[in-house]
């Protein structure tokens, strides 16, 4: 039993051993390479974090505080007011001094259509008559009241009007946010590309100081043999000197474009450095708007341009001010009905009195005057609209044609690359062969890192002017741009 257990448990470990052998021999996985930074990352991270869209935010607050303020006036309001007299009656002087008065609890409350009126109850003090309304012990009194417009302020009043002001200011608010998200997400585009591109000036700066170190050492070598003149040694070792000061010219550029873009990268309530080993590649080009998704845009856009609806509101809110001096003309007519509460009428009894009263202006100038003003503005804000409709469509315009000469000189420049790139290594073959010098060789690599460098500011130029147009046609001022999540596919 013994021997047979051992090789049953044997058996069993066979798979076990045979398994854990080969897994010993396998290599640790490599790291995967840092994920390239985007454009719509940094867009992102400015939508989450940024401090001015966040500070822009407080105008919704800002927004409901204003609504709150001016529903105030239509609050309905409690009001407890108790008032005494004293007096000697003239018609009956034997009853003496009489303490005589009374208690009111009471609601009033203001209706956005100008109406005011309260409500409530009476309890009188002494021995004072209730003509009416009268309950309980005939001590106790309904007290109703009420203020009535019939002219000026029936319909409009300032409270009416500052409601509804206050109703524009949620959208006043939104235009704002969109407007400040607009600006920095082109701000952030523009820089974003500068650093990109400076960034790939740099890695042009340091192959061409690395391809003169080596000449260098190679010259030298061959100046110890006897096969260049000293001269050349000098030639070499000046352009490395010369190659790594404009490198250092360049990162100090990088460093600078790495400062400014670090103000669009918030974290914790900080700016970020963007890491250089996740500067992307420039994408590429895209295809050029025909002339029906031009106009598509243009249309678009003179709809969701936040300049656009700023002015919308604006002219909304004169509206209201027009609609409310037209009404401060009208004569001035009102009806009023309330308890007495004049102490001689303890005498006579606690009782309602009714009054009409009408009030005509007679220049109305300040009522002209406020007319003229809104009237002003109104003509201000047509032409102020058709100014911005024009802005907007310019906008378009120029970034379109930005995009079209980036993409020529993106065009040209690739070209002169090519053939410079030919040149320089027709130069490089006669020096190999001893009939060209250093100088010459310098000279064409120059020009090729001058080629190089200005593919890349066309490319930066391209990328930017199409940022400009998705600003020109209010592509940002839709909807906050979703989280965007990198991922290896």
């Amino acid at each position: 039993m013994t021997i047979l257990s051992f090789v049953f448990g044997w058996i069993l470990m066979q798979p076990m051993i045979t398994y854990a052998g080969p897994a010993a021999d396998v290599a640790p996985a490599k790291s995967l390479p840092p994920i390239p930074f985007s454009l719509d990352e940094l867009h992102t991270r400015i939508d989450r974090a940024h401090p001015l869209l966040r500070g822009a935010g407080a105008e919704k607050t800002i927004a409901r505080g204003q609504m709150l303020k001016a529903l105030g006036a239509f609050d309905p309001i409690l009001v407890n007011d108790m008032e005494l007299e004293r007096f000697i009656s003239s018609t009956d002087p034997s009853k003496g001094t009489q303490t005589v008065g009374f208690n009111d609890t009471l609601v009033e409350a203001l209706h956005p259509l100008g109406f005011r009126g309260s409500a409530g109850f009476r309890q009188a003090i002494g021995d004072a008559r209730i003509p009416d309304l009268s309950f309980g012990d005939g001590n106790q009194q309904v007290i109703l009241g009420g203020f009535f417009p019939l002219l000026r302020g029936l319909m409009i009043n300032p409270e009416r009007a500052e409601l509804q002001r206050s109703e524009l200011a949620a959208p006043r608010a939104e235009i704002t946010i969109t407007q400040t998200r607009q600006d920095l997400f082109l701000a952030a585009a523009h820089q974003f590309w500068e650093w990109v591109a400076a960034a790939k000036l740099l890695d042009v700066q340091k192959r061409a100081l690395t391809v003169a170190e080596d000449r260098y050492k190679q010259v030298e070598e061959r100046a110890k043999a006897g096969a260049v003149a000293p001269i050349d040694v000098t030639e070499a070792g000046q352009e490395v000197h010369r190659r790594r000061e404009v490198a250092i010219a360049t990162r100090r550029l990088l460093e600078q474009e790495q400062f400014k873009l670090s103000m669009f990268l918030w974290e914790k309530g900080s700016p970020m450095i963007p890491p250089l080993d996740r500067v992307p590649d420039f994408p590429a080009e895209r295809p050029a708007p025909t002339l029906d998704d031009v106009m598509v845009h243009k249309a678009e856009a003179m709809k969701e341009r936040p300049e656009v609806k700023a002015l919308e509101v604006e002219a909304k809110i004169n509206n209201i001010d027009l609609a409310l001096a037209k009404n401060s003309l009208l004569p001035s007519l009102n009806l009023e009905a309330a308890p007495a509460r004049t102490p001689e009428k303890f005498v006579l009894g606690l009782g309602y009195r009714f009054g009409a009263e009408l009030r005509i202006p007679l220049f109305q100038r300040r009522g002209r005057g406020e007319v003229l003003h809104a009237q002003g503005q109104a003509e201000r804000l047509v032409v102020a609209q058709q100014y911005r409709e024009n802005q907007v469509l310019v906008d378009i315009e120029n970034a379109r044609s930005a995009m079209d000469r980036a993409r020529e000189r993106i065009e040209e420049a690739s070209q002169a690359l090519r053939l410079v790139e030919i040149v320089e290594e027709g130069e490089r073959y006669r020096f190999s062969i001893g009939t060209s010098s250093v100088l010459f060789v310098n000279l064409r690599e120059r020009n090729t890192i001058d080629s190089q460098s200005q593919v890349i500011r066309a490319k930066a130029e391209y990328h930017k002017a199409l940022a400009l147009y998705q600003w020109a046609i209010g592509t940002w001022a839709k909807s906050p741009s979703e989280s965007t999540r990198a991922s290896y596919r």
